[in-house]
């Protein structure tokens, strides 16, 4: 399970075209299942989430344009996942000055 957190990023963080590309391009670069569509929302005045729920369990953005800021969640399970790739996505999709990534191991230990 991997945290993203994304300073000073580009305008795409508040198109919710763009957040849905870039979130379909992360469950591809990430050699996920997706189930169904990606579900954005965008609020009023600022503001994308977009969320994919996928086999392997689901990959989340939420973002605050008007402080250039981005949370991205990328939740996976099993052993063919490559959730780095989708961390990678984000990174060239929304350039930003500062990103930071915490890794949390979750799972049931036998």
């Amino acid at each position: 399970h991997y945290l993203l957190e994304l300073w000073g990023c580009n305008e795409k963080i508040g198109d919710e075209a763009e957040v849905r590309d870039a979130v379909e391009e992360a469950v591809e670069a990430a050699q996920v299942t997706l189930l169904g569509d990606v579900h954005t929302h965008k609020f009023n005045p600022h503001g994308v989430s977009a969320m994919a729920i996928i086999a392997e369990s689901h990959i989340s953005v939420h973002t605050w344009p008007e402080y250039r800021y981005a949370a991205v969640d990328v939740y996976t399970c099993g052993d063919d996942a490559q959730p780095e790739k989708a961390l990678e996505v984000f990174r060239k999709r929304f350039s930003p000055m500062r990103m930071e990534v915490q890794e949390i191991r979750r799972g049931i230990l036998l």
